[in-house]
Order: structure tokens, then C-alpha cells, then sequence
């Protein structure tokens, strides 16, 4: 009698399912444990803060909630900025310093309810913030610093997005505001970032504060053979023709001095689209001036100085002499004998 081969086969596959799952709640259990050996290292109190344990798994919470409410605020200002104050009257500026100051409040707001909510009473970090303070005036002064500069600066806007600044040797125009830095590019498109504490301890040139136009001013010389009526007319007309130079306030001509070699004058215009680019309209300029000069016979004189020698002690005017006509005196020929 032949015994079915089917059961045997699936004698073996259950004893397979039996062994697997004897191993598998084994481990499972190795695992279980395993979780639970971590879970009790993760939530076990390393110190406290007042009467709030703190542990690996706060980090953790405290890390991950902060990350959450810095991406929160500057969500807020990006909707601030784009979509909510863009249908106000307020300047681009203006718009850029309101939500900037509206993330700060955001974060110390969310902050504090955060905390709160965490069961960390914040009445127990006196002592922190006083360790704290030690540490800013040690060594976090600078950015604390730059900080507070920071907030002045989009509170009173001495200096707005868009002006044309210079501090320093740096000379561009504002393109960013942050809470540390102010972002300034040149005309070479280089951006140079700057501490904001630069804005509140040095001298600023905002040459764009009160108004977009600026004037600039050109020194031009001539001898004085020339007509002082005749080369402000000149001047003039030719401020007048430059498409960049404003018609209103008018270009003026200013008798400076009677120099040492020459007429010194100034030409004085107004540009608002040149403010960024104040050399290329001088160039401009200077080079129909020269032009012009030329065409009515003006001279442009340069410094000469005239040398007046009164007295020479002999000995020197002989060696002179000599020497002299030595370098005058035809060289002598070698005669070759035969």
C-alpha cells in the first residue's frame, strides 16, 4: 500500500510554520525588550530644570519644536510680505521691515507657549539666563550686537531695502535685511555682507534716503586765457544735452578759485537714473567737455614749475663746463700704424 505523498508535504511546511514561529516570538520578544531597554535609556532624567526632568526624548521634542516654530515664522513672513501687506500703501521696505519684526514676535511668542506646554516652567530658568548672560558678555557679545542693530535698524529704517548706501570703503545698494547682517551689492554685482552694527556705530552715506535724485559734481580747469562767460556756456549746454542729466533741478556752473595754472570750475548736475552709476555719467561728460574745449581753442592747462637757479659755487659751474665740452668735442680717431 503506497502512502499518499501530498500529507507528508504538508506535514513538513507545518512543521516549518511551527518552528518559524517559535523563533519569531523569541525574537520578537529579544526585540520588545530591546525597546523597551531603549525607550527607558531615552526618557531616563539626565538632569532637571526646576521640577521638570529632562531627558535624551525632551532634547528630542524640545529640538524638533524648535525647528517647527522657525519654519512657522518665516512662513508667516513670506505670507506677510508676498500676499498680505502687498495690497497696502506701505512701501516695499516698509512691508519687508513689518514682517521681519512679525517673525521675531511669532517665534518669541510660539516659544514661550512651547515651552509652557512642555512643563518646563519658566520661572526655573533664572538661573539659566544668568549663566547665559555670562556667556553673551564673554563671547556671544558680537552677535547679540548685530542682533539688537538689526532691530533698529528695520524699526527706524535709517537705512531701507533698495537705497544706495556707503560704509565704509563699501558702496552699493541694500538688497537684504537678516537678523545679523545687511546684504550690500556693488556695481561690480558682488555682494558684500555687513555687520549691522556697522550701520549704528559708523558714519552711513544714504544717498537715497530722501530722494531717488543725487547731484553730482565735475572740477574742470582751464588757463587763463580763456572766457570765464564763455566756458560756462559751454558747460552748460553740454549738461544740458546729456539725455541722464535732469532738466529740473537745472545743471549750474560754479566760478570755484583762481588756481595756481588755471580757471577752476564746477559743474554741477542731477541724475536720478545715474545713481548707481555716477563715474559712467562723468565720463560722459568729460568727454564732450573735452571735445568742445578743443573745437573753441580752450586750453586745458596742466601744472608747470619753473626752475631759477641764483647762485652756483665756482668750483661747480667748472666741472660743469668741462664736462660740457667734453660731451660736446667730436670724438678722437685711433691712428693704426702701417
Amino acid at each position: 500500500m503506497r502512502v499518499p505523498h501530498l500529507p507528508w508535504k504538508l506535514i513538513a511546511v507545518l512543521l516549518l510554520l511551527v518552528g518559524v514561529a517559535a523563533l519569531g516570538s523569541h525574537y520578537v520578544a529579544n526585540v520588545s525588550g530591546a525597546a523597551g531597554h531603549l525607550r527607558h535609556y531615552l526618557s531616563e532624567p539626565m538632569f532637571e530644570i526646576g521640577q521638570v526632568p529632562v531627558s535624551l526624548a525632551f532634547v528630542v521634542r524640545v529640538a524638533i519644536f524648535l525647528v517647527l516654530l522657525i519654519l512657522a515664522s518665516h512662513f508667516c513672513m513670506r505670507v506677510l510680505r508676498d500676499r498680505v501687506l502687498t495690497h497696502t500703501p506701505l512701501t516695499h521696505s516698509q512691508q519687508y521691515a513689518l514682517a521681519r519684526v512679525t517673525s521675531y514676535l511669532i517665534f518669541a511668542l510660539g516659544l514661550i507657549i512651547g515651552l509652557e506646554s512642555l512643563g518646563l516652567n519658566l520661572n526655573s530658568l533664572v538661573v539659566i539666563g544668568g549663566a547665559l548672560g555670562i556667556g553673551i558678555g564673554l563671547g556671544l557679545q558680537p552677535i547679540v550686537t548685530n542682533f539688537v542693530a538689526g532691530l533698529i535698524l528695520l524699526l527706524e529704517q535709517p537705512v531701507r531695502l533698495g537705497d544706495r548706501i556707503e560704509v565704509g570703503e563699501t558702496f552699493g545698494d541694500v538688497v537684504r535685511m537678516k537678523g545679523r547682517s545687511t546684504w550690500v551689492r556693488t556695481n561690480d554685482n558682488v555682494v558684500i555682507i555687513v555687520p549691522n552694527s556697522e550701520f549704528i556705530n559708523n558714519r552711513v552715506t544714504n544717498w537715497t534716503a530722501n530722494d531717488p535724485c543725487v547731484r553730482i559734481n565735475l572740477p574742470v580747469g582751464v588757463s587763463y586765457d580763456a572766457d570765464p562767460e564763455q566756458v560756462r556756456d559751454i558747460l552748460v549746454e553740454i549738461a544740458g544735452k546729456h539725455p541722464e542729466v535732469l532738466k529740473n533741478p537745472a545743471p549750474e556752473v560754479v566760478f570755484t578759485e583762481f588756481g595756481d595754472s588755471s580757471l577752476n570750475f564746477e559743474l554741477r548736475v542731477w541724475t536720478e537714473r545715474r545713481v548707481q552709476t555716477p563715474k559712467v555719467l562723468k565720463s560722459d561728460l568729460y568727454f564732450a567737455i573735452f571735445a568742445a574745449f578743443r573745437e573753441h581753442g580752450i586750453e586745458i592747462p596742466f601744472p608747470q614749475r619753473d626752475l631759477h637757479v641764483r647762485s652756483v659755487d665756482q668750483p661747480v659751474v667748472s666741472l660743469l663746463r668741462s664736462d660740457g665740452q667734453q660731451r660736446l668735442a667730436p670724438p678722437r680717431k685711433e691712428q693704426r700704424s702701417a
